[in-house]
């Protein structure tokens, strides 16, 4: 008996050492007897605000302006800055990507793309050799795979416009954990480990992330960045001036031509964050609120929903063989849409309106046999009428008036290029690769693109970046995003209908076994987890199942009556959700 109680108390102190990352909402429904037997029901609560990030000193400092006063977008853009130092392989200056805001007072969502160009001097068949075949290298690991960044001028448009606090107080932190130094994690450590031999290949890279004897930091080390440190301090005195000309773009400039890239300082100069329309839909009473083009991840994310909506989900039960063929079903005809009609809508019409019709998701759904998989080579792109990385990062942050952030931006691989610009210690972006560098071909994650996509002057790449805040009654209710190239749409899809379908609390929804479907290579890929019982009813269906690494590091806020409560994806170490 003694025996057993200390089994007992064992297996207790392991729950709450798994859920320890987690404020969570309390459950208001046991889908599933794996999560009514395993779920920690001890919720965090915070009254004020929360911040949800990848990395714990970031959230810490997203907390910190709350407290201090600042709103939402304050907290967004100290933490974009303090994650370019802490999650390098991720957090950045020297790439891009999309901010959607819920102003409370106003009632109002505003996106703002701050996705990187193509440099002005781009063309079509850049990436193409003599016999034209697609060449990787030039894409992923050469100056050519360079875009424009957008990171710098993104937060400070955000922050001028609709933050409350300076510049330079929303940035020192960020200044002071570079120039001082932080503590590297054991995540941190890996990530240098694995990625050794392709950063190595870069001098100046090399030179900051790794000793002068060519090992790599280890855990409880100091990692001092002083040349990223003068990189912010610019910003913070100059503003985007202070990246976008002068000395920072100069040396951007001189580095990616010297690897034989073709950025010049006029792209830098010329450059500009825009502002858009969310794209916005329902489901099942919510309304949704996500990124429009070049995002694709918004316009899929409302077409699946709006073809999810069609069947009782919750009666199906949840990651049953039936609700997993109905979502792999959704999946495939949006991602082959996604493989005709997606790019930049400022170069290309793209037909936002018809394919997050709700009478189009019907058309859609009858074409879905319930016992049947179709196969992806009889699926073409719908007749409508007129490698994204593992280490995009994303965080969610609402604070005590109800404006909310959800942001996720990226390097694209790990670490990007690998290039860190000569003098500045940033680490520039290899987004090229999300370009079609041939109509028909699939890029890093094996995303088929099209000619709406292809290689231009000064376009922006499609990407499947989904940052989403759900409302209801004109509240925010759910903010979420993840990275996981493409995979981060059917992952933030997934949060979603775990929410709202199987009434699983946050921390429930983002521990949950994901799967993921993108039309082409026909398969469903499952992480491990998964009932083998389903796998075989599922391949009774006629469905290939692969189950291959964990999916996305989603940070989720859910607001409810009683506070605000937060969920860091316990797929990646050292996530924090914190509130006030």
């Amino acid at each position: 008996m003694l025996f057993l109680k200390k089994c007992f108390t064992l297996f207790n102190l392991i729950l709450i050492s798994v859920s320890s990352s987690y404020a969570l909402a309390p459950s208001t429904a046991a889908p599933a007897a794996i999560y009514s037997q395993t779920a920690i029901h001890h919720p965090v609560w915070a009254k004020h605000g929360m911040v949800s990030t990848q990395e714990a000193l970031a959230t810490k400092i997203g907390v910190d302006i709350l407290k201090q006063g600042g709103n939402a977008v304050d907290a967004a853009v100290a933490v974009g800055y303090a994650l370019a130092v802490t999650l390098p392989r991720a957090g950045n200056l020297g790439g891009g990507g999309f901010m959607l805001l819920y102003l409370a007072e106003q009632k109002r969502a505003v996106a703002i793309d701050y996705r990187e160009k193509a440099p002005a001097k781009a063309f079509r068949d850049m990436y193409l050799d003599k016999d034209g075949k697609v060449n990787k290298q030039l894409s992923r690991h050469h100056g050519l795979a360079v875009g424009t960044p957008g990171t710098v001028m993104g937060l400070e448009s955000a922050r001028k416009k609709y933050g409350t606090l300076s510049r330079k107080e929303l940035m020192a932190p960020a200044i002071r954990l570079a120039k001082e130094g932080f503590v590297v994690s054991s995540d941190l450590e890996n990530s240098l480990t694995a990625m050794k031999q392709r950063l190595s290949v870069w001098p100046d890279t090399k030179k900051i992330f790794y000793k002068t004897d060519g090992s790599t930091y280890k855990t409880g080390e100091r990692l001092i960045q002083s040349d990223l440190a003068a990189s912010l301090q610019r910003i913070s005195d100059k503003g985007t001036d202070g990246f976008y000309h002068g000395y920072t773009a100069e040396k951007i400039e001189k580095s990616v031509t010297e690897a034989g890239g073709i950025i010049s300082q006029a792209d830098l100069k010329s450059y500009q964050a825009v502002e858009r329309q969310p794209v916005t839909g329902t489901y099942r009473g919510y309304q949704v609120l996500s990124m429009p083009p070049p995002s694709s991840g918004g316009v899929h994310i409302v077409q699946m929903l709006n073809m999810l909506e069609n069947y009782p989900l919750a009666e199906m039960g949840h990651n049953s063989a039936d609700s997993i063929h109905i979502m792999a079903e959704a999946m495939r005809r949006a991602y082959a849409d996604r493989s005709l009609y997606l790019g930049d809508s400022d170069f290309v019409n793209v037909p936002v309106k018809a394919l997050t019709n709700k009478s189009y998701a019907q058309d859609l759904s009858k074409t879905i046999n319930l016992s049947r998989a179709s196969l992806s080579s009889d699926i073409a792109p719908g007749k409508i009428q007129p490698y994204e990385s593992n280490e995009t990062t994303h965080f969610s942050i609402i604070d005590k008036w109800g404006n909310s952030v959800s942001n996720t931006y990226t390097l694209n691989f790990s670490y990007g290029s690998g290039m860190v610009a000569q003098g500045t210690g940033i680490l520039l972006n290899n987004e090229m690769d999300d370009f079609s560098a041939k109509p028909g071909s699939a890029n890093g994650y094996g995303l088929i693109g099209g000619e709406a996509n292809a290689v231009e002057g000064n376009k922006r790449p499609l990407s499947s970046m989904t940052p989403t805040i759900l409302l209801k009654d004109n509240q925010p209710y759910l903010i979420t995003g993840t990275p996981g190239g493409s995979r981060i749409i059917s992952t933030t899809l997934q949060i979603i209908l775990n929410v709202v379908d199987y009434q699983m609390n946050i921390a429930e929804a983002s521990a949950a076994v994901r799967i993921h479907h993108q039309w082409l290579p026909d398969y469903i890929r499952i992480e491990k987890g998964l009932s083998t019982d389903t796998i075989e009813l599922l391949e009774k269906k006629d469905h290939k199942v692969k189950v291959q690494a964990a999916m996305g590091s989603t940070q989720t806020i859910m607001k409810s009556e009683n506070g605000v409560y937060g969920a860091s994806d316990p797929r990646k170490p050292g996530a924090l959700s914190l509130g006030y």
